[in-house]
């Protein structure tokens, strides 16, 4: 499998770092994987908090790998890939811990998603956003619970439609999908790493009782998002999304 998943702890901290060649593109097995990293780190007393953050300098993640998207050819199978995106949200949702996302490049599709479930995200100046699965015949069902859990419909609404178009790092963090955004990745580190630090020192059964009431509302997600990716591998299956992505293969 190309690509990997690498997971680090260091006093009371869990690193978990994905990668993929393809500008952090995410297939299935990835998804699956990244989802139970989150996981064990969430069940591992001697972690106190979380990390997510993508190898390489240019893109933090560019959604579903559209090589895979292009070889689903049943519903069964397109289903199951969605519900990679669906199982790394409900991981970040349901784990007892704060998740802080380091967001160093751009980000499409189910890159957005994982940004935006992380209960507290940073991201370098340079960090725009995409909700591209409309260009490409399906729709942002998956990831948009969460999307519009942190930036409202109205600003969701707008990303899902103009789905041809970068907003900036700036847009995001005026609508909350970041908490600040740097000029350098220095920058970007020091703040991630002295949070990191502090939430380490607290108490945590605080912080899991802060995040279990931060998330209220969405006990429903386990099911919500599983449909939801359904839908989007009923999509996958049409004529008009197989010619989009082949387009837009052919562009790359």
């Amino acid at each position: 499998m190309e690509g990997h998943i690498k997971s680090q702890l260091a006093n009371g901290i869990a690193t978990i770092t994905f990668f993929h060649p393809q500008s952090n593109s995410m297939p299935g097995a990835l998804l699956r994987q990244l989802a139970e990293e989150i996981t064990k780190a969430g069940h591992d007393t001697a972690i106190k908090v979380i990390i997510i953050q993508s190898e390489g300098d240019k893109a933090f993640c560019a959604g579903a790998s559209f090589d895979e998207l292009i070889s689903i050819k049943d519903l069964e199978t397109g289903k199951k890939f969605f519900s990679g995106f669906a199982m790394v949200i409900n991981a970040i949702r349901t784990a007892p811990k704060f998740v802080i996302a380091r967001v160093q490049g751009k980000a499409v599709g189910g890159g957005v998603g994982i940004a935006s479930a992380a209960d507290y995200t940073l991201a370098l100046d340079t960090a725009f956003v995409k909700l591209s699965e409309l260009a490409v015949g399906i729709g942002p069902f998956v990831v948009g619970p969460a999307v519009e859990r942190k930036i409202g419909t109205s600003a969701f609404t707008s990303l899902s439609i103009n789905a041809t178009e970068w907003q900036t790092a700036g847009w995001a963090k005026e609508k909350g999908l970041y908490v600040d955004i740097f000029k350098t990745t220095v920058e970007m580190d020091t703040a991630i790493t002295a949070l990191a630090d502090k939430l380490s020192k607290s108490n945590p059964e605080a912080m899991a009782m802060l995040k279990k009431a931060f998330w209220r509302g969405t006990e429903n997600w386990d099911t919500l998002l599983i449909e939801r990716a359904e839908m989007s591998g009923k999509l996958v299956l049409s004529e008009f999304t197989i010619n989009a992505i082949n387009k837009f293969k052919a562009k790359a």
